[in-house]
């Protein structure tokens, strides 16, 4: 087994696990949603199936994509259609090289600003922490070519946040790894449900954008064991 094939059986085992983690957050239904790993060192990210049951993925039935989300013929799994976002991951990979993890989810908290078009204040210290600010929201974009990953890529290019709501869809998030992709998405439906909580109580209190760039900072540079503890 040659390097590249491990650093892929790799990649297929950690996304194919990390999606059992949607469910255990409650992040999905049915066979929605979706995580995908960049492939470390190779133009290449794999991604669940289409359409199939969360019980059912495998590391061997993860689909091995180019950048151009092209399927590998040939490679484990190739026999199945990719996710339907298969094209937003793609365009995030090719644009964004600095991620190495992507996920979708439908989420009900954060579906539920999507669908408002508002972005999610930054209200808590635990946003501050894990956003640096507000969970902004991206364009509204049709399901099936690359246009939900341009507005992705530009509503998140220079931005803290490592989510972002796009309009009456529903929560993007990316990360250095599938891993942190998938905490992000975790945090953010928490954000959303909180702030939502919230907002049904009163008028919610800011925090000063002084204070929002001090936790962040201890958060992202001090916090935990490691640099990547957080993660």
């Amino acid at each position: 087994m040659t390097d590249l094939d491990e650093a892929i059986a790799a990649v297929r085992a950690d996304v194919a696990a990390l999606h059992a983690e949607l469910v255990r957050y409650g992040l999905v239904i049915w066979t929605g949603g979706n995580v995908s790993g960049r492939v470390p060192g190779a133009d290449l990210f794999v991604i669940k199936p289409s359409g199939v049951s969360y019980d059912d993925l495998a590391p061997e039935n993860m689909i091995l994509c180019d950048l151009d989300g092209t399927v590998v013929p040939g490679s484990a799994g190739s026999e199945r259609s990719p996710s339907s976002d298969t094209a937003a991951h793609a365009y995030v990979y090719r644009n964004m090289p600095e991620v190495g993890g992507v996920v979708h989810t439908h989420s009900p908290y954060a579906v539920a600003w999507a669908a408002r078009g508002e972005e999610i204040p930054c209200v808590i210290t635990g946003m501050a922490d894990e956003f640096g600010g507000p969970i902004p929201v991206g364009p509204f974009a049709i399901i099936g070519d690359d246009s939900i990953g341009r507005g992705i890529v530009e509503t998140l290019s220079g931005h803290r946040s490592r989510a972002v709501l796009m309009q009456n869809h529903g929560p993007f998030t990316i990360g250095v790894s599938a891993k942190d992709a998938v905490k992000a998405a975790v945090m953010c439906e928490d954000a959303a449900r909180t702030v939502h909580f919230a907002r049904q109580g009163g008028e919610l209190i800011p925090i000063p954008q002084d204070k929002i760039d001090a936790l962040y900072n201890r958060y992202q540079n001090v916090y935990g064991q490691s640099t990547d503890a957080r993660r």
